[in-house]
């Protein structure tokens, strides 16, 4: 199984960018999907999430400005961003708890994709 994530990019504060993630391998099905970011010096965080029946959950910080959805026929999560900030610069890093045909449940990571916003 693996978690192929892109999207990221540059942008001026104020602009958008949206992140793709798309599972691959033997799945049998996934279940949680999220986004998480890291910036240098600070702990990996979670940015948003999204249950196998839609349900989502956003950090404080996102909220309002970010999307999260996902496409299950594809195997695939999104990450829309607007408005975004300086602050919001990170590597960003897609995870989905997914059964693997004769593997546990366990949750697996994406490669991470850079976001940096700068003027």
């Amino acid at each position: 199984v693996q978690l192929q994530a892109s999207g990221g990019g540059l942008v001026q504060p104020g602009g958008s960018l949206r992140l793709s993630c798309a599972a691959s391998g033997t799945i049998f099905s996934i279940n949680d999907m999220g986004w998480h970011r890291q910036a240098p010096g600070k702990q990996r965080d979670l940015v948003a999430s999204i249950s196998r029946g839609g349900s989502t959950n956003y950090a404080d910080s996102v909220k309002g400005r970010f999307t999260i959805s996902r496409d299950s026929a594809k195997k695939t999560v999104y990450l829309q961003m607007e408005d975004l900030k300086p602050e919001d610069t990170a590597l960003y890093y897609c995870s989905a708890e997914i059964w693997s045909i004769g593997h546990p449940v366990r949750n697996y990571w994406g490669q991470g994709t850079q976001v940096t916003v700068s003027s």
